[in-house]
């Protein structure tokens, strides 16, 4: 691989929300990955939750707002999806079409609830267990990282 390409790479790394960058190609193989700024490394945040988790604090950094949460995804009552992988979240099929899934719906074991694009690919996450879905913690064109929380699902209602 030559610097041409590596140089590439790093401007489309810089260019990009990417925190890392893994090529591989034939034999050759590179890796480019930088450190996140504290912004950047920020909880997740949920943007829509049921029931009420109390009061929301606003916190700004630079000229954008964040909602932060009440409650930290892992304290919440319920069983939790994360993001198998890095890449865009996807609430429904296409930009017009309904989403895939609703705070407050009932879903099934295997029903999808999102999709998240990673490297042109679309991948469907699917419900693991069957219950309530009680939180959804990214909107359509959101980064997501692995290991991320998605969903909450309501652990008192899974069958």
């Amino acid at each position: 691989m030559d610097i041409r390409k590596i140089k590439k790479l790093m401007d489309l790394l810089e260019a990009s929300q990417l925190t890392e960058l893994e090529i591989k190609q034939g034999e050759e193989s590179i890796r480019l990955s930088r450190a996140m700024s504290a912004s950047l490394a920020s909880p997740a945040v949920a943007l829509r939750t049921l029931p009420e988790s109390g009061p929301s604090t606003v916190a700004t950094s630079g000229a954008a707002s964040v909602i932060a949460p009440a409650t930290e995804p892992e304290a919440l009552d319920g069983h939790v999806i994360t993001s198998p992988m890095v890449g865009t979240y996807y609430a429904s099929p296409t930009p017009e079409s309904e989403p895939f899934a609703r705070v407050g719906a009932r879903v099934d074991k295997g029903d999808t609830l999102c999709i998240i694009e990673a490297m042109k690919i679309f991948n469907q996450i699917e419900a693991d267990r069957a219950g309530v879905l009680r939180s959804i913690f990214k909107q359509t064109g959101d980064p997501v990282e692995y290991g991320e929380t998605l969903f909450v699902i309501d652990a008192t209602e899974s069958v």
